[in-house]
């Protein structure tokens, strides 16, 4: 039970709910909502008493039906016949003055709440509430790319966006942070600091997309610097100073392009393998998996062999200690620390690699 009513309160829609009412309250006199519910408790008492010691005979129980009969007249459900004298039907008068004028303002004033948390959601100003998600920060083509890949791979978490832009460009199933990357606040409502990892877009082919991106990940290093950064490098000259921001990983996509163009001129063919294995062509994806207990201890060609017959994967390098070695020798022995680079139709009972040191 106390597990189940843990996983309510840590339901992403009551965190929305409390940090818009946090924003609110922090805008609004509380004073005033006090004095309001302060004022209706009063009246109530009030007429209660005077209803009571005029129209009953003053029993501890008729005390409770003339505060119930205040109660409901002023949520307008009130039964008119309990009142049968001129100080009754004054007292009604009264809880009709001012006490639905209170209740009225009260309920326009969590009306207004509501509407400005259904208004800001949609605008991207309110707070994600996710554990556990993936954050992209910024927008381009790359991101709308691999925001695709995610809906279509095993990945099964959330995805939040932060750019700056009036609308959502990610569409449904994205929730939607409008503001700065590199700015701390935007960041946090993002849920940069329960978020599995975060990918860096720049929002154009320039330099200072680039600083902008190295900004970014210094302010998510300073924040969260559990979480993982994965960033796109416009110029490859600036992958010197990302290092140095402490990102996690980089792909520079110009290089990456024109090695496997390079390489497709020589031995054609070999750009759509690689567009295939990376996008879950022809059925099969790269994944990259803790190693299984069977396979420590055994050699190179023994872990290829048990991973192919009792998983329907193809193993393509291990990694161990931020180095990866691909094609080892046969006298390589893969140990428990190890993890594996795999290409799968799917993960089947493998577990995925959650955090790791990037591939050197």
């Amino acid at each position: 039970m106390r597990g189940r009513l843990a996983r309510l309160f840590d339901s992403p829609f009551l965190k929305r709910l409390g940090w818009h009412a946090r924003q609110i309250a922090t805008k609004v006199d509380g004073r005033f909502f006090r004095s309001l519910a302060l004022g209706l408790v009063a009246i109530l008492g009030i007429v209660s008493v005077v209803v009571w010691a005029a129209e009953t005979e003053r029993s501890i129980g008729d005390l409770g039906a003339s505060f119930y009969w205040s109660v409901t007249t002023v949520m307008g459900q009130g039964d008119a016949s309990y009142l049968s004298r001129p100080v009754g039907w004054a007292m009604g008068w009264v809880l009709g003055l001012f006490g639905v004028a209170i209740v009225a303002t009260i309920t326009g004033a969590f009306v207004g709440f509501v509407i400005d948390f259904l208004l800001k959601e949609g605008q991207g100003m309110g707070a994600s509430g996710y554990r556990d998600h993936i954050v992209i920060c910024g927008w381009n083509t790359t991101a709308r790319d691999l925001l695709r890949e995610l809906q279509t791979d095993a990945y099964q978490g959330d995805v939040v966006l932060i750019h700056n832009s009036e609308t959502n460009p990610a569409g449904d199933g994205v929730y939607y942070v409008r503001g700065d990357t590199a700015n701390e606040a935007d960041l946090d409502r993002a849920g940069m600091r329960s978020a599995r990892s975060a990918i860096i877009c720049p929002a154009s082919p320039s330099d200072d997309a680039d600083m902008h991106s190295i900004l970014t990940v210094l302010a998510i290093e300073s924040m969260a610097p559990e979480v993982r950064t994965v960033v796109e490098v416009n110029n490859p000259n600036h992958v010197p100073h990302f290092r140095r921001a402490e990102v996690d990983e980089l792909l520079v996509t110009s290089r990456l392009a024109s090695r496997l163009l390079a390489r497709s001129a020589i031995y054609p063919g070999l750009s759509e393998l690689v567009t295939d294995i990376v996008s879950g062509g022809e059925g099969s994806e790269l994944y990259r998996v803790t190693i299984p207990e069977e396979c420590v201890g055994k050699s190179i060609d023994e872990v290829s062999a048990m991973m192919r017959a009792n998983h329907s994967a193809t193993l393509l390098a291990v990694s161990r200690n931020g180095s990866t070695f691909t094609n080892p020798g046969a006298d390589f022995q893969v140990m428990a620390d190890d993890d594996l680079v795999v290409v799968a139709e799917s993960l089947g009972t493998l577990r995925p690699l959650r955090n790791a040191t990037a591939f050197e």
